[in-house]
């Protein structure tokens, strides 16, 4: 990060309990959530979903900005499936992503295009560029 870096935004959340029966809450009072493993009996979200959503989110966003640097509108009905594995393998945790985007009646070349430019520049896919498995798919 450069020093003319500018600070946008900070989120701020307080957990406790991790995933197993445990809480988070924004500092804003706008995200509070009750958490619970993958799969279990828990009537929380987990953070596998947590972060699909606010991946798939963010990402939607810079296909915005890269269909706007084109005078491209995107359609109505664009949405994203993200779908986040949580993996086990040797006694060690990883994450493993797909996006799976549909931008019905666009140019499917324009749209790959879109998709790739956000796929640089949202926030969420540089920060796991290179640490995790990651397909991003025009449907």
């Amino acid at each position: 990060m450069t020093q003319t870096a500018k600070l946008l935004y900070t989120a701020r959340t307080y957990t406790s309990g991790g995933r197993h029966d445990g809480i988070s809450r924004s500092s804003d009072g706008r995200l509070d959530v009750k958490l619970s493993p993958p799969g279990g009996a828990g009537i929380g979200t987990n953070p596998e979903q947590l972060f699909a959503a606010g991946w798939s989110a963010c990402f939607e966003g810079a296909m915005e900005l890269a269909a706007r640097k084109r005078k491209v509108t995107l359609p109505r009905k664009t949405a994203i499936d993200a779908e986040i594995d949580l993996l086990l393998d040797e006694g060690a945790y990883s994450l493993r992503a797909r996006l799976n985007v549909s931008l019905p009646g666009l140019d499917p070349e324009i749209a790959r295009g879109i998709i790739d430019e956000a796929h640089q520049t949202c926030p969420y896919s540089k920060a796991v560029r290179g640490n995790i498995d990651v397909t991003v798919a025009l449907i």
